[in-house]
């Protein structure tokens, strides 16, 4: 291994142990281009000294109809001519209007209000933040949220006070405020999760601010999978005692469970929902919190000093607005949701053969999702076959990025039956040489 020298500081990466970071010259479609060897499959557009990776993880979930879409691309590079940035307070912009109000017409009138923030963990902060306040300004004080143990929603303090206790976050917990955790909904264990819920909600009793969650998909935690009638059991127990209700569709928002939004399989209308990804396409960043108006009108006052005090330099920015508005358009032109459903059918098929295997178990699937399991002594996310099932997938130029022993798919919408094909054969020969060095 070379000694590392960019004085980059990556994120989710142990420089002391990994090899220098690949660099990337361009994007396109579900591929990655990098200097580097010559590949005789590389698409017909790329030069024969370029390396071509498959981004069969949408470049950490975010890629949504492929890397730079010219679509996206030629409306950033028009807005990018007209008006780079300008201050939100006070002041408003047509791509940020036009935004607002796609959002609420594929959402629901019971989201009638939205702030703009910069990224995902943004947006759940801001959502967690509208909750507090929303109950100091109807003069009924609610300070406690309820969680899922497991949960991700982001690296910054308030959003890892809300996710899930464990290796991520260990050495802040003591600055982290306390939370309400439920055990995670696994299939064949719902009950625990039920009888947990309602025995903090009986002894926490008009205490409880907010439940938040990630809709039927856990990402970060392990990818983990909880069904839909679970979801609205729980949202209906929240619900029967005033408590709203925060889900986290950063990651499972814009098609990625087979549906725009997740909520949707379970017929479920939030109080605040959190967007963020996939909402550009993934062609910038860009947060949104999208709130009820009873929500919006807690903080409506002559009094200044019940304004929602918060704010970033680059929220409502004009050019990711501009590439947001892009992607929704190609929402409505183009057959997104039948791509999505076909990499779904795809999965199944893989999932079917994988199955037949005896080094892998807990294959799960949701929409365009597909994760399993690598059987090892030391399963979790600092198991030591991460950096070997990594390492054997890139040699065969296909980008998975395992959590731990956990390896998944999350492929670009654009992904061809062929590009699966070579992701899933990849899997298997890294099975092969990793676990048996056939």
């Amino acid at each position: 291994m070379s000694e590392y020298k960019s004085p980059i500081w990556h994120p989710y990466t142990q420089h002391a142990i990994a090899p220098e970071a690949i660099h990337i010259d361009r994007a396109a479609g579900a591929y990655l281009f990098a200097r580097g060897k010559d590949n005789s499959d590389n698409p017909e557009d790329a030069p024969e000294n370029e390396r071509c990776i498959i981004d069969g993880v949408s470049s950490w979930w975010v890629i949504s109809h492929g890397h730079c879409h010219p679509d996206i691309v030629r409306a950033v590079q028009n807005q990018a001519a007209a008006c780079d940035q300008v201050i939100f307070a006070g002041f408003t912009h047509e791509p940020a209007e036009e935004l607002a109000e796609k959002l609420i017409n594929i959402t629901d009138d019971h989201l009638s209000n939205i702030f703009f923030s910069d990224s995902g963990s943004t947006a759940v902060e801001v959502a967690l933040k509208m909750a507090i306040g929303f109950w100091e300004h109807t003069g009924a004080p609610r300070r406690k949220i309820i969680a899922f143990e497991g949960g991700y929603h982001g690296d910054t303090f308030g959003t890892m006070s809300v996710g899930g206790r464990s290796i991520y976050h260990k050495l802040y917990q003591p600055y982290m405020f306390d939370v309400e955790y439920i055990p995670f909904p696994e299939e064949g264990k719902e009950s625990s999760c039920f009888d947990a819920l309602e025995k903090i909600l009986k002894d926490n009793q008009d205490d409880i601010a907010a439940f938040i969650f990630e809709p039927l998909l856990q990402g970060a935690g392990g990818m983990r999978i909880y069904s839909p009638d679970v979801l609205k059991t729980i949202s209906d127990m929240c619900r029967a005692q005033g408590i709203l209700l925060i889900a986290d569709e950063v990651m499972t928002g814009f098609g990625r469970t087979g549906t725009m939004f997740a909520c949707e399989q379970a017929s479920l209308i939030p109080d605040l929902l959190c967007l963020s990804k996939g909402l550009t396409g993934g062609f910038l960043s860009l947060g949104a919190t999208l709130c009820s108006g009873a929500i919006y009108k807690a903080f409506y006052h002559k009094d200044k000093s019940k304004m929602f005090f918060h704010s970033s330099s680059f929220m409502g920015n004009p050019i990711s607005c501009a590439a947001a508005n892009a992607s929704l358009d190609i929402w409505e032109r183009e057959p997104v949701l039948e791509r999505t459903e076909q990499i779904a059918k795809s999965h199944a098929d893989a999932a079917c053969q994988l199955s037949k295997r005896s080094d892998i178990n807990n294959i799960r699937q949701k929409g365009t999702m597909l994760a399993m399991d690598i059987i090892v002594d030391d399963a979790g996310y600092l198991s030591n076959i991460q950096s070997e099932l990594y390492s054997s997938l890139l040699s065969q130029d296909v980008l998975l990025r395992p959590l731990g022993n956990s390896l998944y798919i999350l492929p670009p919408y654009c992904s061809t039956g062929d590009d699966l094909d070579k992701i899933y054969c990849a899997i298997n020969k890294t099975l092969n040489d990793v676990l048996h060095r056939v």
